[in-house]
């Protein structure tokens, strides 16, 4: 039995576990892919307050050793379920149960990927999903964002004040972003709008250095020599499994508002995974405080002995 079971080992999941743990309470964080979260993959990270410039993975191993070196059990496991027995939950994996008295959803919210084969491999070398984490990386460079929504035109417009050359690649005739925000970059000197194509190729082995383009009318390929490639065509969060106890929104995140707290007692979420406007590794460590607190009064009030 534990006091607090986080699902997800992200900045979210962990600085939960962290609060958590100094609170006297006993935690273990459960995790299926990756410990750290999203920010493994960004090469630097340098707007998180305190650390000067490291790796995302750099940042995610001091992260995970400060929460080992608190007491947490850390356990690389998929969570498939959650079940209510009265007061207490039971947090079902593909290979155990474990119990708890309260729970934090922490799963984040991946990228969509274009799927193509060498995409993964060159994340962090050459393809990212951050302008605001990553585009100084690549001031005076020729980068493209794929993608056509408000999330890559935002990218884009950041991008274009950084870098020298910026292709924004949509596989529709159109923009699907707001209106003022596709003029805007249409007004960029520097930008160069490539509409009805689509990503055909990543090419680079330990880098990125071109890609590969298909008009989805003419089938005419065109390669663009790059720097980078930020791909921005959305995010999935990862919430289905806890859905009989959180509300999600449309677009399946957990719509919560910044108490992090649910329609469920006891089950709080942080991070990536919940509604909101800005997704950094700041608010995510700002959303693990703020819910294991509200954890830990939850079981303060509600396990007294």
């Amino acid at each position: 039995m534990y006091d607090i079971a986080v699902i997800g080992a992200g900045p979210a999941g962990l600085t939960a576990a962290l609060y958590a743990l100094r609170a006297d309470k006993s935690v273990i964080v459960l995790e299926k892919a990756a410990f750290g979260g999203q920010i493994t993959f960004s090469p630097k990270l340098e707007n998180y307050p305190g650390t000067g410039t490291l790796s995302g993975n750099e940042f995610a191993e001091k992260l995970v050793e400060q929460v080992l070196d608190q007491g947490a059990d850390i356990e690389p496991e998929n969570v498939l379920s959650v079940l209510k027995n009265e007061k207490i939950f039971v947090v079902k994996t593909e290979d155990s149960e474990y119990e708890a008295k309260s729970v934090i959803v922490a799963t984040g919210a991946r990228h969509r990927m274009l799927g193509l084969e060498n995409e993964e491999n060159l994340v962090g070398n050459g393809i990212s999903f951050c302008a605001v984490c990553d585009g100084a990386f690549y001031k005076d460079k020729c980068v493209a964002v794929i993608g056509g929504g408000n999330s890559a035109l935002q990218e884009a417009l950041l991008l274009s004040t950084l870098c020298q050359k910026v292709y924004v690649v949509q596989n529709l005739s159109y923009l699907t972003g707001e209106e003022r925000l596709a003029k805007e970059l249409e007004s960029k000197d520097n930008v160069e709008i490539i509409l009805s194509n689509v990503v055909s190729t990543f090419n680079g082995e330990d880098e990125l250095q071109s890609i590969c383009i298909k008009n989805t009318e003419s089938g005419e390929e065109k390669v663009l020599s790059l720097d980078g490639v930020f791909i921005a065509i959305g995010l999935i969060p990862q919430n289905e499994a806890f859905a009989e106890f959180i509300d999600l929104d449309s677009y399946g995140y957990a719509d919560s508002g910044e108490d992090c707290t649910t329609r469920t007692e006891g089950i709080f979420v942080a991070g990536d995974c919940r509604k909101k406007k800005i997704r950094q590794v700041a608010t995510a460590v700002g959303d693990g405080a703020v819910a294991a607190l509200a954890a830990c009064n939850y079981i303060d009030e509600n396990f007294k002995n």
